[in-house]
């Protein structure tokens, strides 16, 4: 149930009860109002009566008075009996009647007034009672309807930004959400301050992956230049090694930067999805077996297209094991080997750079599935990494269509 849907039907349940418990104090006050007056009439018609029997030894036609009268209550005829005067509310030859007794000379003296009028009064009362009761509910209801909704529209609006947000937009703000200062009103104001603060802290982290980045370009170009002039030898090997992987760390650093800051947009161009796989597969020198269906026409960046595809090709030859192999179906290209498979961190919570899962997945530092990611995103490509049932790891490429009316190259 939505919070909206709770709060009306609490609304609503407590708009009930207090109705509830006004009519039956509004009934109970007029029931005993009623009653109290008809007492008063019913005994002032006895003493009336009572008169008139003592001063002239007969009872007078008015009020039902009657002696012994047979349809006289048990209890208020015991009560006569034993020389006493009262009133109750009791059934009567035509409907309901108040009665009236007192002993007199050994017999039973009674009047009786009709109550007929008063239980229609009652009841008139009741139906207002229980009519406007009704409307009252209905009222609040609705009232209190509205009043959720607002809130949960603005809780919507909410999620809704926060979700955008999750998703990477951290420009995304959810706004003042009305005039009102309320919870609502702050918790957006916390989250839209969050949002600023991950912001700037992320812009921060960017900035100095780019500077040092850039910093460390120029002094590892300088320094694999003079590994070139040191003397043949394992020890050169081992510099000249370790210096190209410094240098491409570094590029890869300064690639990652660019496609956080979104610095470069995609030049996109429908081309044949065949030859264009094939082009670079030969280009990355991938010993794999290819199932390529050349007619289809996809439309994409060819240079962001090859970064993808060549990192998860190296992905696949670094961690995995062979065969490797490589299909594409319609617009759908598959990449597998036959290794131990994506790490379980990775498949929940994708790619993080400098982090490369599972001991047995062997070295790296994390940036070409990073990588090949953010350039999978820049392109409108949907990467979904997975691990093949009958084992090895499986990143899965969906390509877009190509755009109707645009002319190929």
């Amino acid at each position: 149930m939505t919070l909206r849907r709770q709060i009306a039907a609490v609304i609503a349940l407590v708009s009930c009860l207090v109705a509830l418990a006004v009519g039956a104090l509004v009934h109970q006050a007029s029931v005993r109002q009623h009653t109290d007056q008809a007492r008063k009439s019913a005994m002032a018609a006895l003493d009336a009566a009572l008169t008139g029997y003592d001063a002239t030894g007969e009872l007078g036609a008015g009020w039902h008075a009657a002696a012994d009268d047979p349809a006289l209550p048990a209890e208020l005829r015991r009560l006569a009996e034993r020389g006493r005067q009262g009133s109750v509310l009791g059934p009567g030859p035509r409907g309901t009647v108040i009665w009236a007794v007192a002993g007199t000379d050994g017999r039973v003296l009674s009047v009786r007034i009709d109550y007929a009028d008063d239980e229609r009064a009652i009841a008139d009362l009741d139906r207002a009672v229980a009519i406007g009761a009704a409307l009252s509910v209905a009222v609040t209801v609705l009232a209190g309807v509205l009043a959720a909704d607002r809130i949960s529209s603005r809780l919507r609006t909410a999620a809704r930004t926060a979700r955008t947000i999750a998703r990477g937009d951290l420009d995304a703000r959810i706004g003042p959400l009305g005039r009102a200062r309320d919870e609502v009103a702050e918790l957006a104001a916390a989250v839209d301050s969050m949002s600023a603060a991950l912001r700037s802290k992320l812009a921060g982290e960017q900035r100095f992956t780019a500077d040092v980045a850039h910093e460390l370009r120029t002094p590892l170009t300088g320094l694999l230049t003079a590994s070139e002039l040191l003397p043949p030898g394992r020890p050169t090997e081992l510099v000249r090694d370790r210096v190209r992987a410094l240098r491409d760390l570094t590029e890869d650093l300064l690639e990652v930067s660019r496609l956080d800051a979104g610095a470069e947009t995609p030049d996109l161009s429908d081309l044949p999805l065949g030859p264009l796989l094939t082009r670079i597969l030969t280009a990355a020198g991938a010993e794999a077996e290819l199932r390529i269906d050349s007619a289809t026409v996809v439309t994409t960046d060819p240079r962001r297209l090859d970064r993808v595809v060549a990192n998860l090709v190296a992905n696949a030859q670094r961690h995995g094991r062979p065969p490797l192999l490589i299909a594409a179906d319609g617009a759908t290209v598959t990449i597998r080997d036959h290794g131990p498979g994506y790490p379980e961190e990775v498949l929940r919570e994708g790619p993080q750079r400098f982090r490369t899962g599972a001991r047995e997945r062997g070295g790296g530092h994390g940036l070409g599935l990073t990588i090949a990611q953010g350039h999978a995103e820049a392109i409108g490509v949907e990467l979904r990494l997975s691990n093949h049932p009958d084992g090895g790891a499986l990143a899965t490429l969906h390509l877009p269509a190509p755009v109707a009316g645009r002319s190929r190259p």
